[in-house]
């Protein structure tokens, strides 16, 4: 049976793409060239643990988030409030009593930096996200240092914090970015779902009818009105939207450029006894790695088998760092030996996270022609809430086309 519109890709914004459409009664297939949904978005399933591709974290006060998905079906587990440095400083946002100490010790060090982060964050909090999204052309580290916000503050917290967030070692992404997700940060915090981040991307599948996603399906051929797939088999739809990654995209499309991309490499570890028992993130910032490390166990239980702990550890843009390099580092974070530590799995992701430079615009086009479409979040911003708002954004285009 013909279809009104097709979408390539089954990644958090073709789901959302094709939710918005069925939605409105438009009829939709979505072709995955992979055997799951979600794209970058995956988690693994190895001897009873749950490993996700890439240390992701999902933020709650996504406003795309909060709106999309079942929330509350996903039986969230957060992260603490805060993060511990490599000195073993609990720092989280200031009404929290618990962190008044570390926080006075950074703030007795370089209060300027202090009073500055203080302001920044209450600016975040307070202004509508449409000042947040005004055009600064500055980098994050530009913005912090215009904050005078530097010095211990910036290497030992911030930047392996936001380097860990961007995959940007330099914080050369756009301030804009920075400040719309630091927002989000402060309102909710971090969380994963209770059997991984895979869950997002299932939970927009279920609300599809069955059948509409067809795996093992790669297409040559993106056109208006008109797909070509591996086996030859052509389809014809009113529409065509790509919601593939972007170089994907720039291969089917002329008209569409390839990001630059972050990468990064994430190692996985189990032992008998967690490290440390809480659901917190430790911070690197006393090596060149800029690891951001947590106990995924204590963070969701359902993420190992009982008695065992999983340890997740990410490098942004590293892709040759070695696991001793990772293992002698973790032993110093954590203050343990992790020679008993056995490997689990080790993922180098090349293309984790689209670049956004300073100047980076929040917003690309993505009707591209009459009948053709493209998504994702090198479309808008290179993050979850990027990917659904770039879906929905061009399933309002098609109907607009359409006339529905």
């Amino acid at each position: 049976m013909a279809q009104d519109v097709v979408v390539i890709g089954a990644g958090l914004a073709g789901l959302a793409a094709a939710g918005e459409l069925i939605r409105r009664g438009v009829s939709t297939t979505v072709l995955e060239a992979s055997d799951e949904v979600g794209g970058r978005v995956r988690t693994d399933l190895v001897d009873g643990f749950r490993l996700d591709r890439g240390f992701q974290v999902l933020l709650p006060a996504y406003p795309a988030v909060r709106s999309t998905m079942d929330l509350d079906a996903l039986r969230l587990r957060s992260f603490t409030r805060g993060a511990l440095t490599a000195g073993g400083e609990l720092l989280a946002p200031p009404w929290q009593p618990k962190a008044l100490a570390g926080l006075a010790r950074f703030a007795a060090k370089a209060p300027l930096s202090g009073v500055g982060t203080l302001a920044l964050s209450a600016r975040d909090l307070l202004l509508p996200s449409s000042r947040l999204r005004r055009p600064l052309n500055r980098t994050i580290a530009a913005e912090l240092s215009r904050s005078r916000v530097s010095g211990a503050l910036v290497e030992q917290v911030l930047r392996p914090f936001l380097a860990g967030v961007f995959l940007d070692r330099d914080l050369s992404t756009d301030a804009r970015v920075f400040h719309l997700i630091w927002r989000c940060f402060l309102l909710g915090g971090g969380a994963v779902p209770e059997l991984g981040m895979r869950e997002l991307p299932r939970q927009l599948a279920a609300g599809l009818p069955a059948g509409t996603v067809h795996f093992g399906r790669a297409v040559t051929h993106a056109g208006p009105n008109l797909v070509r797939l591996a086996d030859g088999e052509q389809l014809r739809a009113r529409a065509v939207v790509v919601a593939t990654d972007g170089t994907t995209a720039a291969q089917l499309l002329p008209g569409v450029t390839a990001p630059d991309w972050h990468a990064v490499t994430t190692f996985y570890f189990t032992t008998g006894e967690p490290p440390l028992r809480a659901p917190t993130l430790v911070l690197d910032g006393a090596s060149g790695l800029l690891l951001n490390t947590a106990v995924m166990s204590e963070v969701s239980p359902a993420y190992a088998p009982d008695g065992r702990a999983l340890i997740a550890a990410s490098v942004p843009e590293r892709l040759d760092v070695t696991e001793d390099e990772v293992r002698e580092q973790l032993a110093k974070l954590y203050g343990t030996s992790t020679t008993d530590w056995s490997p689990l799995a080790t993922y180098r992701i090349e293309r984790a996270l689209p670049v956004m430079a300073a100047g980076h615009p929040l917003t690309r086009a993505v009707r591209l022609d009459a009948g053709l479409y493209v998504c994702g979040d090198h479309r808008d911003t290179s993050s979850l809430q990027g990917a659904l708002v770039s879906g929905r954004r061009a399933a309002k285009a098609v109907l607009a086309d359409l006339g529905c």
